[in-house]
């Protein structure tokens, strides 16, 4: 979950001020965020004049008719005037004097710097599988949603038309994509993408097409089908022409170059050797796995199991299967039943609004297979809140039974999915930054993987000592996930293991459903290689400032105070969240 990059990544792998959201304007905005706010504001008009469909997942309604253009002069004309701007920030530093003012501008530059090399390393080296299919339909959801005002949906037909190429002045999507692609292609020594990528993906892209058409057909919209028709067509003559212009030349080793990996590492936020990280999670992961038998021991004795090794006991947990209309009811008991020890414990303060929890569509989930929040509209936001959405099935080509979960719909998982996902994890991480207005820079720039999902594991240990041992043992089977996720990302990229023995550790160690393997796998060596390594990494930071500040405070420690502080920060990175505490919130206490 990266929120700045939105929909579409401006590396195309996968002059008007913001509003603040309508919540924020509730509460009085404090005069160092209304004044960060105006220099962010000029990065964000350039950003989302070219990339309008993140604008409408903003809320900006002037952006919802207007699409991408793909071409590589679009992004070098933006790239010219961002430095521009970024230049003329960066001048202003010497007229500021608020603390966080120059924080912010720090948090833009860093932000910037590393999406330039991003961008300079790729147009360098990388020739992109960019997913027409997947491109078109975020285009379309953004504004074909039960949160969006009915008024918005008339332009999912333009937009629609756009891509397809029959509007005047605009060229068929698929057109820019392969001319995009070819471009790349030219330069000597590229690096093509992993045939696994490629093949997976494309055998997924039904899912897209079936999944827009249902979206036109739920919201009533009238006059797409002509438009539809046309551009499933191209879509469909994208898909062959990128079996038999890419495929052929795609690489069949998965593995980055070590340079690309490593920037993808900074851009979750991990500052850390992949090795070094690598050997704490092992270190972490045996830890995992004593704790995991001693309370498997517990649980064995009380059922009357005949073995008491923890993989035995997790496999009968998953037994008992929630299924159909009965999930999202489920799921919100559990949710209430959170929200009580949350307020019976002081934890944190909660807000007194509900929290939202959905069942994804087969495209969405085709686009992202995991459970997770679906963050709500930071720049202007009328009322929308973020969704704690739960994909059930993975699409596959070659479907079956071997692409069925069983991980999220049992009774004892739901304690540590809920708490991660909803309350007291992101959702209340990200609706609380809508609520209080932060600062845009930390909103949408200061966003990394690291401290989001270190927040939301952070938010599992919370929850854990008041939760049933079944509970607690699945909360455990996850923080084991997040150990083997941060050393079986950095060793599948060096080669030190392989796939078959990460389904082995994943499979049979983890107690991972092969479905859920496979999209970890997936994720490990196509779809977002770096980005496992973030959730073990951002807790035990987090963990440790935790740590830190108790042992400052001794008895005057509070930790509804002190969580309460870590929200109203919005996404600061570890270490200026840590000076943050150490600077502000610890002396204030005293």
């Amino acid at each position: 979950m990266r929120m700045r990059v939105w929909i579409f990544v401006t590396t195309l792998c996968v002059g008007a001020a913001c509003s603040l959201s309508a919540n924020a304007q509730e509460h009085k905005v404090p005069a160092w965020v209304a004044r960060s706010n105006t220099y962010t504001q000029q990065l964000l008009s350039i950003e989302l004049k070219r990339a309008p469909e993140n604008a409408s997942k903003e809320g900006l309604v002037r952006y919802d008719t207007r699409i991408s253009q793909p071409t590589l002069s679009a992004e070098m004309a933006e790239r010219a005037e961002l430095t521009q701007a970024l230049q003329r920030i960066s001048k202003a530093k010497t007229k500021e004097s608020d603390k966080h003012v120059l924080q912010d501008i720090g948090i833009l530059e860093k932000a910037f710097n590393l999406e330039f090399r991003r961008r300079d390393y790729n147009k360098a080296h990388v020739v992109p599988f960019i997913n027409a299919s997947a491109f078109v339909f975020s285009g379309v959801r953004v504004l074909l949603d039960d949160q969006v005002v009915a008024s918005r949906y008339p332009a999912a037909v333009e937009r629609l038309k756009k891509y397809a190429g029959l509007e005047t002045g605009f060229k068929p999507l698929t057109d820019l994509l392969k001319q995009r692609v070819l471009e790349q292609m030219a330069k000597p020594d590229v690096i093509y993408p992993s045939k696994m990528a490629i093949e997976t993906e494309l055998g997924r892209n039904v899912n897209y097409l079936t999944g827009m058409e249902d979206l036109f057909r739920k919201y009533q919209l009238t006059g797409w089908e002509s438009a539809y028709a046309s551009l499933k067509m191209e879509l469909i003559d994208y898909d062959n022409w990128v079996r038999s212009t890419i495929l052929p030349k795609a690489r069949t080793d998965f593995r980055m170059p070590d340079a690309q990996y490593a920037l993808a590492l900074e851009g979750y936020g991990i500052d850390l050797p992949p090795t070094q990280i690598a050997s704490m999670a092992r270190s972490a992961f045996a830890e995992y796995q004593s704790q995991m038998a001693s309370l498997s021991a517990d649980i064995a004795a009380r059922r009357g199991l005949k073995t008491n090794d923890y993989r035995s006991v997790v496999a009968e947990l998953k037994k008992a299967q929630i299924t159909g209309d009965a999930i999202l009811p489920f799921y919100d008991g559990r949710l209430r039943e959170l929200e009580a020890i949350i307020k019976e414990h002081h934890i944190l303060t909660l807000p007194d609004r509900p929290a939202v929890i959905r069942v994804a569509t087969a495209a969405e989930t085709a686009q992202q297979p995991a459970p997770h929040m679906s963050p709500p509209a930071f720049l202007h936001n009328t009322g929308e809140r973020g969704e704690f959405v739960l994909p059930l099935n993975i699409p596959a080509a070659d479907g079956g039974a071997d692409d069925k979960y069983d991980d999220f719909t049992f009774d004892a998982v739901a304690w540590t999915l809920t708490a991660h996902e909803a309350r007291p994890g992101h959702e209340l991480q990200f609706d609380s930054m809508v609520e209080q207005g932060v600062s845009l820079a930390r909103a949408l720039y200061a966003f990394n993987s690291t401290n989001a999902e270190g927040w939301g594991l952070y938010s599992e240990y919370l929850m854990q000592p008041f939760e049933p041992a079944e509970g607690q043992l699945c909360t455990l089977q996850l923080r084991l996930l997040r150990a083997a996720r941060a050393f079986l990302d950095p060793e599948l990229q060096s080669g030190k293991v392989t796939p078959e023995e990460a389904y082995r550790i994943l499979e049979s160690d983890v107690m991972l459903s092969h479905a859920f393997a496979k999209e970890e796998v997936e994720r490990f060596t196509y779809r977002s290689p770096g980005q496992a390594n973030s959730y073990f990494y951002g807790y035990t930071r987090l963990l440790a400032l935790r740590k830190q500040t108790e042992a400052a405070l001794g008895a005057r420690f509070d930790q509804q105070k002190f969580h309460d502080f870590i929200l109203a920060q919005g996404l600061l990175p570890p270490d200026l969240m840590q000076k943050t505490v150490l600077d502000d919130f610890i002396p204030a206490q005293h």
